[in-house]
């Protein structure tokens, strides 16, 4: 720690040197940014067994980011306020030989909560990758190997409270408070993955603060659709077995209606139908059943889930939550139940335990999806089972936005075709 504080130190002093040496550039306010410098510390949530047996210390880091605030030229930075974006690159330590250390580099966006003279809070909400050195095949041959990670490359995901204190003009201390999840989404096994947690401390300087003549920002329209329908196929792989690499393929199709509750804003209902080959005689995931033999519609499960947009421009961040209503693999044990008896039916509504406790009666899908041309996107999302993931997809979609009657034009379609300058024609 005291290493963290030195370098937090020289890291302040620099960029103290370096916005002082920007004072008289020809710069404008809009080329402003900043760099932010953090020591974080954590506490492990649920931890795995594994985890209990290796007994780690308690997870730390350092963080370093450059942020760069809101243009204002954008429809999407004013919609929210004018979120800051930045880039982050966090070192972290797991706190035990076995579990080993970490880096992880992902994009970050932080949405004003709080604007005061002397204090500024925002939530911020991150995503990215992570590189361990600590993976299952780097320590199997150790009297205690790493079963939390079972890949050298894992998602990041980390969402939270941000606090800046102004101390001088360009210089602020900086205070933060979330979560981060770290796993590889089953694609390989094991996957007990990560969930810290965390509190950071450390400065925040920016660079060439208030020179030159700001823009003024534009004020944009509103979206002049209400109402949009969301068609999505996609697919990818699952690795079910920690002795076997084998992967089973799985997909997924999903239709649902968003309503656009306000312009960064939308929430609806979907329908999904899922398709896991891993659910199979051929793996000896504990859920299931060896003497039961799989059908093919044993392995489709139909959902119906409630599901919620946020709009960033071209991207949208989504997450969704599901029951199932058509399950037949819930029912599928491998030993005689004390309660619920060997391959018997369970209710619509159960409580996941035992062999089932990397499954359960709902879902949630969490990802982003991305604007590539006009209506159609490309998506990214994991499904997991409470805090246990299933299998993260790829896949491409398409939006159907429905104009409202006011914003139609004579003879015109009422599809609205979202091209990137849309709010040029309204």
């Amino acid at each position: 720690m005291r290493n963290y504080l030195m370098l937090l130190l020289m890291a302040a002093l620099s960029l103290n040197v370096l916005s002082a040496q920007n004072i008289n550039s020809n710069k404008t306010g809009n080329d402003r940014f900043s760099i932010r410098a953090q020591a974080m510390m954590g506490k492990y949530l649920a931890p795995s067994g594994n985890i209990e047996e290796l007994d780690p210390n308690a997870p730390t880091g350092l963080t370093l980011g450059i942020e760069f605030p809101s243009s204002r030229q954008r429809p999407w930075q004013q919609y929210l306020n004018d979120p800051t974006v930045g880039l982050g690159l966090t070192t972290l330590n797991f706190g035990n030989d076995a579990m080993g250390e970490g880096i992880a580099l992902y994009p970050y966006i932080m949405i004003p909560a709080v604007s005061a003279e002397h204090l500024r809070m925002s939530l911020k909400v991150a995503g990215g990758l992570t590189a361990v050195n600590g993976h299952y095949k780097a320590t199997v041959n150790q009297v205690i190997p790493n079963r939390t990670f079972g890949s050298m490359i894992n998602t990041y995901l980390s969402a939270g409270l941000n606090l800046d204190i102004p101390i001088v003009r360009n210089l602020a201390i900086n205070g933060e408070f979330g979560f981060y999840h770290i796993s590889n989404g089953r694609t390989v096994e094991p996957n007990k993955g990560v969930n810290v947690l965390y509190g950071g401390v450390g400065l925040i300087a920016t660079l060439n603060p208030d020179e030159g003549e700001e823009k003024a920002p534009v004020h944009f329209p509103d979206l002049p659709y209400k109402w949009s329908l969301n068609i999505t196929a996609a697919a990818g792989a699952q690795n079910a077995d920690m002795e076997d690499d084998r992967k089973f393929m799985i997909s997924t199709f999903h239709v649902g209606g968003v309503y656009s509750a306000t312009n960064w804003y939308g929430i609806g209902l979907g329908a999904d139908v899922f398709y896991n080959d891993a659910v199979s005689n051929e793996t000896k995931r504990g859920l299931f059943c060896p003497e039961h033999e799989y059908s093919t519609i044993d392995k489709v499960r139909i959902g119906l889930s409630l599901n919620n947009e946020f709009k960033f421009g071209d991207v949208t961040a989504m997450a969704d939550w599901g029951i199932y209503l058509f399950n037949p693999s819930r029912h599928y044990y491998n030993f005689d139940h004390e309660r619920k008896g060997h391959d018997s039916r369970l209710p619509l509504f159960y409580k996941s335990d035992g062999p089932g406790s990397q499954e359960h009666w709902h879902y949630i899908r969490f990802g982003l999806k991305y604007r590539i041309w006009d209506n159609m996107y490309l998506q990214a999302l994991a499904k997991t089972h409470l805090h246990i993931c299933e299998y993260i997809e790829f896949g491409i979609g398409y939006q159907i936005p429905f104009l409202r009657k006011g914003q139609r034009k004579g003879g015109g379609s009422s599809v609205f075709h979202h091209s990137r300058n849309w709010w040029k024609e309204y």
